[in-house]
């Protein structure tokens, strides 16, 4: 459950700087990019404060925790490189 409340979190802080991204485009147009990359950046410290939690907080081991920081990090930090080099 938490997986998947920290995935949407991760998709609704895409949809939040992309809209960003759209109303600043017009006057910057390097917007999306900078926005794509405070994303990534934003999303691994997120992340990775996750699984400091997990290691440390909740006594699971850093094999344990890895795969799912890769995946909470990977799919939205994916599909934002997506939509930066397809739509936006």
């Amino acid at each position: 459950m938490r997986t998947a409340l920290f995935l949407a979190a991760g998709f609704f802080l895409l949809a939040a700087l992309s809209i960003l991204a759209r109303l600043f485009a017009e006057n910057y147009p390097s917007a999306t990019t900078w926005t794509t990359v405070a994303f990534v950046l934003l999303w691994l410290l997120v992340t990775s404060a996750n699984m400091w939690v997990g290691v440390n907080k909740a006594g699971y081991s850093v094999a344990e925790e890895l795969p799912i920081l890769l995946l909470l990090f990977g799919v939205p930090a994916l599909v934002a490189i997506v939509l930066k080099s397809k739509v936006l």
